[in-house]
């Protein structure tokens, strides 16, 4: 099949994903003594368990209790958000471009950090070592993130068909190393466990011109209802990005053992992050342009009127400059 028309079949099938509401247990985000937060366990948003950690957030006057509540990827963190089961949740700019054309009440409050280091990982022993030779391969990935994404817009760059296969981020590892598939395309921190336990045989492609930005969304009643519990819990993100930036040891363990990755391997990954904390008027033309796409690829109708991404972006919460 080809790779986009396999893509077509379960790219943000967000209304499926049932099991990740139960993930959230009773959480209620009306629930004015806490601020819910959805956090997707990769170090794209690790000023959260830096945070968290540290008590940074009571530091900043967050004068409500943080939930945070675990998801393994942004299409279910997100799927809590617009059911209103989490105020606050993490997501990858791929998925939270079609779920505003979904629930165009949700806003984009920040952008966590910018992340250049998606790979496809493949295995040598399957007899590949460049992008050229995925052509007719299998690649395991979590359709409707943006691993997927990168996925579908490096074979289409490099003019590769290939079969895009749904695999859940934690089965990554097995489907790598069990050679259930050739390739894998996974964010952090299963991206790093891919290489570690493929070893040797793990050859890491580049490609594409796609880069992640790693969102923070809320819901119309956080923003309206928990303004001050924001705009405190941004404060305590923000000194905590700092935290990463400098290359704390506190926040490099804290990232450790909220993704069980070893220090010494974030060491390699924490670089490749920039974690200030922004939202930029650009980013609107990016959610515009990944929206598009899925709609030529029908994980939203074609005949939807795509929101006004400008009018998502809300940056009132962040921290200002001085």
């Amino acid at each position: 099949m080809h790779t986009l028309t396999r893509l077509l079949t379960a790219v943000l099938a967000l209304g499926a994903l049932s099991t990740s509401l139960a993930a959230c247990g009773n959480s209620d985000s009306s629930d004015p003594s806490t601020l819910t937060v959805g956090f997707v366990v990769d170090p794209s948003w690790a000023q959260v368990p830096v945070a968290q950690r540290a008590g940074i957030f009571d530091k900043h006057g967050v004068k409500v209790k943080v939930k945070v509540v675990n998801f393994p990827s942004g299409v279910e963190a997100l799927q809590a958000l617009a059911a209103h089961q989490v105020d606050v949740a993490t997501a990858a700019d791929v998925p939270a471009a079609a779920t505003l054309a979904r629930s165009p009440s949700l806003r984009v409050v920040g952008d966590g950090s910018r992340w250049e280091g998606s790979r496809i990982v493949a295995r040598r022993s399957a007899g590949i070592t460049s992008p050229a030779q995925l052509a007719g391969r299998s690649i395991g990935t979590p359709l409707g993130t943006s691993a997927a994404y990168f996925a579908a817009t490096t074979l289409a760059d490099n003019n590769i068909r290939a079969d895009l296969v749904q695999v859940a981020p934690q089965d990554t590892v097995t489907a790598a190393t069990q050679r259930n598939v050739d390739a894998v395309a996974i964010f952090q921190p299963y991206q790093a466990q891919v290489v570690a336990a493929l070893g040797d045989d793990a050859v890491e492609l580049t490609g594409g011109s796609y880069h992640q930005h790693s969102l923070y969304l809320a819901t119309d009643t956080a923003t309206t209802r928990k303004a001050a519990a924001l705009s405190a819990f941004f404060r305590a993100i923000d000194e905590a990005g700092a935290q990463l930036a400098a290359r704390s040891g506190d926040a490099v363990t804290a990232v450790a053992e909220a993704t069980q990755l070893p220090p010494d391997l974030l060491g390699k990954i924490l670089p490749e992050f920039d974690f200030s904390l922004q939202v930029q008027p650009r980013l609107a033309e990016s959610l515009t342009a990944l929206a598009n796409w899925a709609k030529e690829q029908g994980s939203i109708d074609r005949s939807a009127l795509l929101p006004d991404y400008a009018a998502a972006l809300d940056s009132d919460f962040l921290p200002r400059a001085g």
